[in-house]
């Protein structure tokens, strides 16, 4: 059986977003295993992440442009890179890939597939770094696009994000799918599910700022 090509980017969307939440959450959990120093624990979290990001945004960009990101597939719509009747379909596979992701990594690991966290993260600072991290994102994804240099975006989506995990307040989460995911497991990358409203709100705002700053540097 062969997919359509917008199926094909459908399925690249949601196996992409389940690749990387699995990588996210399932490192949190084997570093709290390994080490009781949060430090240590985040650092190992970092550098899965930033594996996880470079290869799945290489494997899957030339299917589906590897946005992975809500925020992002409304960026690349605005922009006209993207049809508008492909952007619900592509946020619902980034959700769904987010959340099977996580309850991949929580089933391997021997917890309850869903078992919903309890780290709140909340405050003004913390949504302050939500709009950095995703500010910075949307901006380098359309700057490095809107100058020829979209080959690099693997790497340098990662390296923000690795920056990110450690000079934002709230550790970059940057993607509202990729929140959700994450609110399913009570361990080290989890999020309280009552703290994702201000963190879409952090993360829709920092786009927003992201993409009027491109818009002003690149056009």
């Amino acid at each position: 059986m062969k997919l359509s090509a917008p199926s094909r980017a459908i399925a690249a969307e949601l196996l992409g977003v389940w690749g990387i939440v699995t990588v996210v959450v399932g490192s949190g959990i084997m570093a709290e295993r390994l080490s009781d120093d949060v430090g240590l624990q985040l650092l190992a979290n970092t550098i899965a992440t930033t594996g996880g990001l470079v290869l799945f945004i290489s494997l899957f960009s030339p299917v589906s442009g590897a946005q992975f990101n809500p925020v992002v597939s409304v960026a690349q719509w605005v922009a006209g890179r993207a049809h508008g009747r492909n952007v619900a379909p592509f946020i619902v596979a980034q959700v769904a890939g987010a959340c099977l992701g996580a309850m991949t990594a929580n089933t391997m690991f021997g917890l309850a597939a869903v078992n919903f966290s309890s780290k709140v993260r909340d405050g003004g600072p913390v949504i302050a770094g939500e709009i950095v991290a995703a500010a910075v994102l949307v901006l380098l994804i359309e700057g490095f696009i809107r100058s020829g240099r979209a080959g690099l975006l693997p790497w340098m989506v990662a390296a923000w994000i690795t920056a990110a995990y450690w000079c934002t307040s709230s550790t970059s989460f940057a993607n509202p799918a990729v929140s959700i995911g994450r609110s399913l497991s009570d361990t080290f990358a989890g999020i309280d599910p009552t703290s994702l409203p201000m963190f879409f709100v952090g993360q829709i705002a920092g786009g927003a700022i992201g993409y009027f700053a491109a818009s002003l540097i690149f056009d």
